[in-house]
């Protein structure tokens, strides 16, 4: 019967102990602060209890040892693998997360120490946009604007006078255009041709009497 009793009891002590073993704790939570592929900030819990006790996660923010804002709640079933849950945070670096757990009446308590985030905020990996290109100007600049169009004064050659390309006639031709124009010649040819006609009818009236006279 002793022999009994102490079989049974070491039993029951290997039993409790695994039951222990598999139990869930809060050593089978951690969290850590990352960023994703698009340069977001997150804050992931892992739950390692195998015995898969649905357990409440909570995150809050820290600012001089007390909740600034509660980021999020979600809850998570532990594996042996570990199974996770991940919340969106816009983290600062080196800021401080309360991380808490709560699984039916066996945990309810935070995950110590509180964890804290990087020292250099994440990176965003998207592209930005090219600057549009701008357009080239349709009114052309002030230095591709034509020069002002010449005045006439600077651009055209003052007009021939006419009569300066051509020889001037000479003197001579000058001084004889002139005495045809302007002398009496007419005048004095006249008069003598009056003097002539005259002188001939006196000879004529002469001659006449002359042979009168013979003939009486």
């Amino acid at each position: 019967m002793r022999i009994l009793g102490v079989a049974s009891a070491t039993a029951a002590l290997a039993l409790g102990v695994a039951g222990n073993a598999l139990a869930c704790n809060i050593r089978d939570f951690s969290a850590v602060a990352a960023c994703d592929d698009k340069g977001k900030g997150t804050i992931t819990v892992t739950d390692t209890d195998a015995s898969g006790v649905l357990a409440t996660v909570s995150v809050y923010l820290e600012s001089n040892g007390a909740d600034e804002k509660l980021v999020g709640t979600d809850t998570v079933k532990g594996t042996r693998e570990g199974a996770t849950v991940t919340f969106s945070e816009d983290w600062a670096p080196k800021g401080q997360y309360r991380i808490h757990i709560k699984a039916a009446n066996i945990v309810d308590e935070d995950v110590s120490p509180n964890l804290t985030a990087p020292s250099e905020a994440c990176k965003t990996s998207e592209t930005p946009k090219p600057s549009e290109t701008p357009k080239p100007s349709e009114t052309p600049s002030s230095s591709a604007t034509p020069s002002a169009t010449p005045s006439e004064s600077d651009s055209t050659a003052p007009a021939a006078t006419p009569g300066d390309n051509e020889p001037s006639p000479a003197a001579g031709d000058s001084n004889l255009a002139e005495t045809g124009a302007n002398s009496n010649t007419g005048t004095i040819a006249g008069v003598a041709g009056a003097f002539v006609v005259v002188g001939g009818g006196a000879v004529y009236f002469g001659m006449r009497r002359r042979g009168a006279s013979k003939t009486g």
